[in-house]
């Protein structure tokens, strides 16, 4: 059997089910703003079909797998040395501990929709929870690495300063921030569905088996800004002092 099933918004058209080629189902469903697929171009039985998503299967279990142990190993590294429990390492397990989170959520729910063809199988809610922990984590985590060049600009180009600024109410303080913060560009956009546009949420509700990320103007300069544009331009200005700090000390020694 051959099944071809494309999802859009206005008209849908549909052949009948017997043909004189055997057992044929299409189903096609055309719109000016959304397109859609499921399910597989070739027979069901095809070895190719087999191996493709048995390849497919095994790739994505062995990152998520990785992933997991591997923040779990940074973590675990950091907590049983005491020598490791500085300041900066504490970033460091904030943002392991952020990127595990984004294994077990994101890449897991992820993972269902690639075993399945693209279809959302969790409902209009889990839509929403799945695009906001998506948009949340990865948040936190450039957060979390613009955290880490700020604390290395203070070590390295102010040494003599670094314990007075960097201290453990500080690093509370930032810390509360980098998780906290990324709520207001996930959750409480997406669930007050002020992300997107009112044709998008129309779409939605009439096909909750299908889970889309599509944002307005509006929100995705403000979402890429916070999640992106200014902790990246932070970071290229932190670690362009630290360098040129590096190399007034070095051309110090050679003199």
């Amino acid at each position: 059997m051959n099944k071809i099933l494309v999802i859009t918004d206005l008209v849908t058209q549909s052949s009948p089910k017997n043909s004189s080629d055997g057992p044929n189902e299409t189903s096609i469903h055309i719109s000016n703003n959304y397109v859609y697929g499921f399910g597989q171009t070739w027979p069901a039985n095809s070895w190719l079909l087999c191996f493709l998503l048995t390849l497919k299967t095994t790739v994505m279990v062995l990152i998520i797998i990785a992933a997991l142990f591997g923040n779990l190993l940074v973590i675990v590294s950091v907590m049983r040395h005491r020598k490791l429990r500085v300041i900066t390492n504490y970033f460091v397990v904030s943002l392991a501990l952020a990127d595990m989170l984004v294994a077990i959520w994101a890449m897991c729910f992820n993972f269902s929709v690639e075993i399945t063809g693209g279809r959302w199988i969790f409902g209009y809610f889990m839509c929403d929870v799945w695009n906001s922990l998506d948009v949340y984590f990865s948040t936190a985590s450039i957060l979390h690495l613009c955290c880490i060049s700020v604390d290395r600009y203070y070590a390295i180009v102010q040494p003599l300063d670094y314990p007075l600024i960097m201290t453990n109410a500080r690093l509370a303080v930032m810390l509360a921030v980098v998780w906290c913060s990324p709520a207001l560009v996930s959750f409480l956009p997406i669930f007050m569905e002020w992300y997107t546009t009112e044709e998008h949420l129309q779409f939605r509700r009439r096909h909750p088996y299908v889970c889309t990320f599509t944002v307005n103007r509006a929100y995705s300069v403000i979402s890429s800004s916070v999640s992106f544009w200014v902790p990246g331009m932070v970071m290229i200005f932190m670690y362009y002092r630290i360098y040129v700090e590096a190399d007034r000390q070095e051309r110090m020694l050679y003199r």
